[in-house]
């Protein structure tokens, strides 16, 4: 199982999407799914790389439920994605960035972590924390300064 190299993929995911966040889900070693943002391009609030990706996958196997998957993405699951992991069955998340640092780059969060999420529900997920990060700072950070540079 190689982190890095899974994790590169969800990186390229995200330069598709609205926003720099891209996903993928893996099983036995090989991506099934993969999704970016799509919320400005979708008119929905919820169209997160991770719902994209699960909502992709499930369709595909005709079940709800991804017990033995693992996913890569590049921010921190929100709340919404983290709950959906749960309902979903993932069993492990892997992300480069996590949410104190998109708060910290004035990017738009709820300050709950994924583990405080699965914290409170009767499912266990390992977490793997920063995997790329420096790689999905520097994805984050152009979309910061574009932001702030509109909002002017």
């Amino acid at each position: 199982m190689n982190h890095e190299y899974f994790m590169r993929l969800a990186l390229e995911q995200a330069n598709q999407g609205d926003a720099p966040y891209g996903a993928v889900i893996v099983t036995d070693n090989q991506v099934v799914a993969a999704a970016h943002n799509t919320v400005l391009q979708d008119h929905d609030p919820s169209a997160h790389a991770e719902i994209n990706t699960i909502r992709y996958l499930t369709a595909q196997l005709q079940s709800p439920k991804l017990d033995g998957y693992r996913i890569y993405t590049t921010g921190e699951p929100c709340p919404m994605c983290a709950s959906a992991c749960v309902w979903a069955g993932i069993s492990e998340i892997i992300y480069a960035v996590s949410i104190e640092d998109l708060i910290a780059l004035n990017q738009s969060q709820i300050n709950i972590s994924c583990e405080e999420v699965i914290a409170k529900s009767d499912k266990t997920i390992k977490v793997t924390k920063g995997v790329l990060r420096a790689e999905g700072l520097k994805l984050f950070a152009p979309s910061c300064r574009r932001d702030s540079e509109q909002n002017k």
